[in-house]
C-alpha cells in the first residue's frame, strides 16, 4: 500500500482527485479567489480549496474545508478527506468516508475503500470495490483488481491488466507483458497458416512480417508491444525484457539502446547483459566497465564474467575473487567456475572442493566435471554416481561420458543407451559411437542417420563413414570417355572431402584415389601429399606409385621408403622391385625380407619369391 503521509505520491495513488472539470490553479491569486468563494459558502470552492491545501501538506487547513464541502454532499470532498483522515492514522474512518463518496459515484473513492479492505484481508468487499472503480474506467482501480485477482489465479486478471495497461499504466504493462511471455513458452501456436515473414539475418529472430490483420499477432509478439510501451514510459525491468528479445532477434543496436535505459536506471541484469553485448561486439574494456557496475550491484552473472575476464588475462587472483563474489550474491556458476580455475593450476584437491560445492547446489556441469576429476584419479566407483547425476539433470557430456564409462567395462547395451541419449541432444561423438554401433549390427539406415547427424554436427570420423558407406552402395564407375565431361562428384565424394578437408588422412588417401580414376593427378597427388605428410602409410605409398607412373622414381622411392618404414608391405615390396631393377641386389633383398615380415599374405608370397631369386643371384 503507497505511504498516504507522502506528499509527492498523493496523487500517484488515486485516493487524492480533485473535483471532476475543475483545474488547479496552482497560483495565489487563484488561491485567494477560492478562499474568497468558500468564505462566502461555495461548496465548490471549498472542496477545490480543501484539494490544494492538502496537495500543500497544510492538513489542519483542508480539513475544516473538506468536511464543510462533503457536509453539502460533494463527493470528491469525501474522497478527499477520507485521503487525509488516512494520513492522519484514522484508517477506518477514513473508510467511512470513502465509502460515501464510492456510494455516490466516485470511482477513486471505490479504489481506494477496495486497498483498504484489501489490507485487511477482506478481500471479497475489495474485490467488489475494486471491481466498482474498475468497471467506472479507473485506470489505478483496474491495476488494483487485476493484482487481486491474480494474486488468487483468477484468469479474469489480464482483462484488467489490459485494461489499465491501454490507459497508460506502465506497472500494467510490464505485468501483462509478463503474462503473455509466459504463454508464449508453454503454448506456441502452429505457425503453418501465418503470413510469411521477410527474410531475417538470424535463424532464430522471431517472425514479425507484415501481417494482414492482428488476429494472427502471437503472444510473444504482444508481449513485445507491451515491454515496449511499459519500457517508453521508463519501467526498467521491461527495457531489460525489450533488450533480450531484441538481442535474440540480431538487433544488437536497438537491444543496446534498451539495456543502457534500464542500467542507467539501476537494473544490475541489464548492466550485465550490456556487458556481453559490448564484449561481442569487441569493446572488452566497456563491457568490463558495466560488468562491475553490475557485480557491484550484487548480479553473480556479471561477477563471473569479470572472473573470466581476469583469468583470460592469466590475473588468477583477482579472477578468484569475483569468482567468490558470485557465489555471495548467490550463483552457483561462482564455485564451477573456481574448480575450473584450480583444475587449470593443477590444485586438483581445491577443485574438487569448488566442483563438489556446486555440483551439491545442483549445478549439473559441475558434477560432470567432478567425476571427470575423479576419473581421472583412478576413481571409476566414485565418478559413476555423479555421472550419473549430471546426465539425469540434463547433461549431454555426462550422458556421453557415462556411455565411456561402460563401454570400458565391456558393458556395450549399456554404453549405447547413454550414447543414445547424448545423440538425441545432439551431442556429435555420441552420434558417430551410436552410428558406429548401428553399422556392426547391419542396421544402414539407422546408422547413416546418426552418422549425418554427427558429420553435420563437425565430426570428421563420422563424415568419412558417412562417405564409406554411401560409397558402397553406388554402382562400380565406368571408365571415362574421351571428351566426354567429367561427370558430377557423388554424395560420398563429397563427405569424402569434407572429411579430409577437416585432416581426416583415410579420407584423403580415398579422395585422392577418387580424382586418380578420374584421371585428375595433380589432385590426386596434393591430397596423397597431404595424407603422407600427416602421417599417412598408404598416402606415402599411392603418393609413389603415382610419381612412379610420372617418372619421378627418385621422389616415389622416398615416400616407399617412409611407408615401409612405418610398416606398409607393399611399398617396401616395391622398394625391393626398384632396388632389384637397378642392380642393387642386397637393397633389393633387404626390402624383399622386410616385405615378408609386413605382409599382407599376397606381398608376403611375392616378396619370399623375389627374396629368394635375389639370393640366388648374389650367391651365383
Amino acid at each position: 500500500m503507497d505511504v498516504m503521509g507522502d506528499k509527492a505520491t498523493l496523487l500517484e495513488t488515486g485516493r487524492f482527485v480533485q473535483p471532476a472539470d475543475r483545474e488547479d490553479p496552482g497560483a495565489a491569486a487563484e488561491e485567494m479567489r477560492h478562499r474568497l468563494a468558500a468564505e462566502a459558502g461555495d461548496v465548490d470552492a471549498m472542496s477545490v480549496l480543501g484539494s490544494l491545501l492538502l496537495r500543500r501538506g497544510d492538513l489542519d487547513g483542508a480539513e475544516s474545508l473538506l468536511r464543510a464541502a462533503t457536509a453539502e454532499g460533494d463527493r470528491a470532498a469525501a474522497n478527499n478527506l477520507g485521503v487525509l483522515l488516512h494520513q492522519r492514522g484514522y484508517a477506518d474512518e477514513a473508510a467511512g468516508w470513502w465509502r460515501v463518496a464510492a456510494v455516490a459515484g466516485s470511482a477513486a473513492a471505490a479504489h481506494a475503500l477496495g486497498r483498504h479492505h484489501r489490507e485487511r484481508g477482506d478481500e471479497p468487499a475489495a474485490e467488489y470495490w475494486l471491481r466498482q472503480s474498475a468497471e467506472q474506467g479507473h485506470t489505478l482501480g483496474a491495476y488494483a483488481l487485476a493484482d487481486l485477482l491474480e494474486h488468487r489465479g483468477d484468469v479474469g486478471a489480464e482483462r484488467w491488466l489490459r485494461a489499465a495497461a491501454e490507459r497508460g499504466h506502465r506497472e500494467a504493462a510490464y505485468r501483462l507483458a509478463r503474462a503473455l511471455d509466459r504463454r508464449a513458452t508453454t503454448d506456441r501456436p502452429d505457425r503453418a497458416d501465418r503470413p510469411a515473414a521477410a527474410p531475417r539475418r538470424r535463424a532464430d529472430r522471431a517472425e514479425r512480417g507484415d501481417r494482414a490483420d492482428d488476429a494472427v499477432r502471437t503472444p510473444a509478439d504482444e508481449a513485445e508491444q507491451w515491454y515496449r510501451q511499459a519500457a517508453a514510459k521508463g519501467h526498467r525491468r521491461a527495457a531489460l525484457h525489450l533488450g533480450a528479445i531484441l538481442e535474440r532477434r540480431g538487433e544488437l543496436k536497438e537491444a543496446g539502446r534498451w539495456y543502457l535505459n534500464s542500467a542507467k536506471d539501476g537494473e544490475a541484469r541489464a548492466a550485465c547483459a550490456l556487458g556481453f553485448l559490448l564484449r561481442d561486439a569487441g569493446d572488452e574494456e566497456s563491457a568490463a566497465v558495466w560488468w562491475l557496475k553490475a557485480a557491484q550491484d550484487g548480479d553473480g552473472n556479471a561477477a563471473n564474467a569479470l572472473g573470466a575476464l581476469h583469468a583470460e588475462r592469466g590475473e588468477t587472483q583477482t579472477a578468484e575473487r569475483w569468482y567468490r563474489a558470485a557465489m555471495d550474491a548467490g550463483d552457483v556458476n561462482g564455485a564451477y567456475n573456481l574448480g575450473l580455475l584450480c583444475a587449470e593450476q593443477g590444485r586438483t584437491a581445491h577443485a574438487d572442493q569448488w566442483y563438489r560445492r556446486a555440483a551439491y547446489a545442483g549445478h549439473r556441469e559441475a558434477a560432470n566435471a567432478l567425476a571427470v576429476l575423479l576419473l581421472q584419479g583412478g576413481d571409476a566407483a566414485g565418478a559413476e554416481p555423479w555421472f550419473s547425476k549430471a546426465a539425469e539433470a540434463g547433461s549431454v557430456d555426462a550422458a556421453f561420458n557415462l556411455g565411456i564409462l561402460y563401454a570400458s567395462r565391456g558393458d556395450e547395451s549399456a554404453a549405447l543407451r547413454w550414447y543414445e541419449r547424448a545423440a538425441a541432444a545432439g551431442h556429435t561423438d555420441a552420434a558417430l559411437q551410436v552410428g558406429t554401433a548401428r553399422l556392426r549390427e547391419g542396421d544402414e539406415q539407422e546408422a547413416e542417420r546418426h552418422l549425418r547427424c554427427a558429420a553435420g554436427g563437425g565430426s570428421a570420423e563420422a563424415a568419412y563413414r558417412l562417405g564409406t558407406l554411401l560409397d558402397a552402395r553406388r554402382p562400380p564407375a565406368e571408365a571415362p570417355v574421351l571428351g566426354e565431361p567429367a561427370a558430377a562428384k557423388t554424395e560420398c565424394e563429397e563427405w569424402y572431402e569434407r572429411a579430409a578437408e577437416m585432416g581426416h588422412r583415410r579420407a584423403q588417401v580415398r579422395v585422392g584415389m577418387l580424382a586418380s580414376a578420374r584421371g585428375d593427378v595433380v589432385e590426386a597427388a596434393r591430397w596423397y601429399r597431404k595424407a603422407a605428410e600427416a602421417g599417412s602409410s598408404n598416402g606415402a605409398f599411392n603418393l609413389g606409385l603415382l610419381l612412379a607412373r610420372e617418372g619421378s622414381e627418385p621422389e616415389a622411392a622416398l615416400w616407399w621408403t617412409r611407408a615401409a618404414d612405418a610398416g606398409h608391405g607393399r611399398a617396401a615390396l616395391r622398394l625391393a622391385l626398384l632396388y632389384a631393377r637397378r642392380g642393387q641386389l642386397a637393397q633389393g633383398q633387404r626390402w624383399a625380407s622386410r616385405a615378408v615380415d609386413l605382409g599382407p599374405a599376397e606381398v608376403a608370397e611375392r616378396a619370399g619369391r623375389l627374396r629368394e631369386a635375389l639370393r640366388q643371384e648374389l650367391t651365383a
